[in-house]
């Protein structure tokens, strides 16, 4: 993703040394609109005079007067939108705690800086800024009417693209997950977060869900008759699992499409699932009869409880990539990431790790007990056709990566 060099900057630190620095380094990354506080109260002023003034700030936590977890609780109040790096010499739990209460109030943080700050590492956090910053928080984004959203639903603009998962012991593709993108014609590819809320707005989101689970049962048909027998995810709603004739439209549409159930996984997130898990059980209970795979989706992110997880007959643990990326280099993460595993373990439940971006997330899973894995550094999403030759491109550079390693 290329960075916004244009974005509007504000670096709020009590520490004008430590702004002079920041400043210095932002400017070495092109960054040419930079403003910069020493006080919370007077950066707080100037967001309630035009919270749309910036589009991205770095803060310190430890601050005098006010300090930075309630210089957050003044970016909400604002209805900030742009995004945020924390940046503190505090220890790592402390850091990561101001962290998750920053995305917990929905602020796009694009994750955090331990002092003094590196320039490499701050080169990399900044490079998760999208162009058009304001943009990709989603507040402005173009909402979309339910007649667009019928027509696109009614002339299938809305394509399936598949995300390979991988045995991270032998190299084998296990299977892919589908994700949807809507084929625009005025604007182009569309990322779900363009979408979604219209959809969900509109009261169409069944619809969505029956077009996506119809295509990826037929594509995963076609990769099996040119010999790549594997099996296809798909996101499901709420609003699927608790529909009494979901189970039958599911195996109806197998049948038509002479694809074996059990190459079927529905992916549920724990936070949507948690919402109403009794009126989902059944729902899940006959799709399991019916031999489809369950997988509990962003697994650590919702709250769910162990007992739940226990009853509900889920066979696949997708562990977030929240608890995977850097987990190399996060004790914390490292905890959670291999606790997840020995539970799924213990419950008889495969696992799959999201976000896997680096040579460094991908060495550091292959230590463990993790069965599979997906994210970035494998492959992005694809379109069906390509699936074929990315397959053979990888299989030699997994040998390559397996000789390097040894």
């Amino acid at each position: 993703m290329t960075t916004d060099r244009h974005a509007r900057v504000l670096v709020l630190d009590d520490d004008a040394f430590m702004l002079s620095l920041l400043g210095q380094m932002l400017a070495r990354l092109d960054y040419k609109d930079v403003t910069t506080f020493t006080r919370g109260a007077d950066a707080v002023t100037a967001l309630k005079r035009a919270p749309e003034a910036f589009d991205l700030i770095l803060c310190d936590l430890q601050m005098p007067e006010m300090d930075g977890v309630e210089f957050v609780r003044h970016l909400v109040d604002s209805r900030y939108t742009g995004a945020l790096v924390l940046v503190s010499g505090e220890d790592s739990r402390i850091l990561e705690a101001a962290e998750t209460l920053a995305k917990a109030h929905s602020l796009q943080v694009l994750g955090t800086l331990r002092k003094p700050p590196d320039p490499g590492a701050l080169a990399t956090v900044l490079a998760r800024l999208a162009p058009n910053a304001r943009a990709a928080t989603g507040t402005y984004q173009m909402q979309y009417s339910r007649s667009d959203l019928q027509e696109a639903l009614l002339a299938r603009h809305f394509v399936a693209y598949y995300q390979p998962k991988i045995n991270i012991t032998t190299g084998a593709l296990t299977g892919v997950e589908c994700l949807v993108r809507w084929q625009n014609p005025h604007e182009g590819l569309l990322l779900p977060s363009r979408f979604l809320p219209s959809i969900e707005a509109h009261g169409l989101m069944d619809a969505l869900t029956g077009l996506v689970l119809t295509t990826a049962m037929q594509d995963a048909q076609q990769w099996r008759h040119d010999g790549l027998d594997i099996s296809v995810a798909v996101n499901v709603s709420m609003s699927s699992l608790t529909n009494l004739a979901f189970p039958e439209f599911i195996a109806d549409t197998a049948r038509a499409l002479e694809m074996p159930l059990n190459r079927l996984i529905l992916e549920v997130t724990e936070t949507q699932l948690m919402q109403n898990v009794v009126a989902a059980f059944e729902i899940l209970t006959r799709l399991r009869l019916k031999r489809v795979g369950l997988a509990i989706d962003d697994f650590g992110v919702g709250h769910s409880s162990l007992a739940k997880l226990r009853d509900l007959p889920f066979n696949e643990l997708k562990i977030d990539r929240g608890f995977v990326h850097g987990a190399c280099r996060n004790e914390s993460l490292a905890v959670f990431l291999k606790a997840s595993i020995s539970l799924a373990r213990q419950l008889g439940i495969s696992t799959v790790a999201e976000g896997v971006e680096d040579r460094d997330d991908w060495t550091f899973l292959r230590a463990t007990a993790c069965e599979q894995v997906q994210g970035w550094f494998i492959a992005k999403a694809m379109p069906p056709g390509e699936l074929g030759t990315w397959t053979l491109a990888w299989e030699e550079r997994f040998r390559a990566l397996s000789g390097s390693s040894s």
